[in-house]
């Protein structure tokens, strides 16, 4: 009797090591995505003061840290993303850039290559 066409793509990927990757990858998102929520919750208070007015610097702060909220917020901690008493457009602009910068940080290193290094071109020493 032939073999069910998923089962035999399943055996094939199991063989190659295809689950035994796609589990170390999903064991080491589950570790970052611990060690940020607990970063955050402790970083949390220390990002907002409650004796301060939060500004641009503040803004950016925030906004850079606030992808790391989300581990935090799965986890069930009720943590802050955003200063709901600030100075206004600075400190928004200063929220969006911090997102912006932090999405650079991660995602362009993940999609960065370098570039292949280039071999000197040769040179010919032709003696007269």
């Amino acid at each position: 009797m032939a073999d069910f066409l998923p089962i035999r793509c399943l055996r094939s990927c199991c063989r190659r090591g295809w689950l035994t990757a796609a589990l170390k990858v999903a064991l080491r998102l589950l570790i970052v995505g611990l060690l940020l929520g607990w970063l955050y919750g402790w970083a949390g208070p220390r990002l907002y003061p409650p004796d301060r007015v939060p500004g641009f610097g503040w803004g950016v702060a925030h906004g850079a840290c606030m992808p790391m909220a989300l581990p935090a917020l799965l986890m069930g901690q009720d943590v802050s993303i955003f200063a709901p008493c600030n100075t206004g457009r600075g400190y928004k602009l200063g929220y969006i850039a911090g997102i912006n910068l932090c999405g650079l940080v991660f995602f362009g290193g993940a999609f960065w290559k370098p570039r292949p290094a280039t071999s000197p071109a040769p040179q010919n020493h032709h003696e007269r």
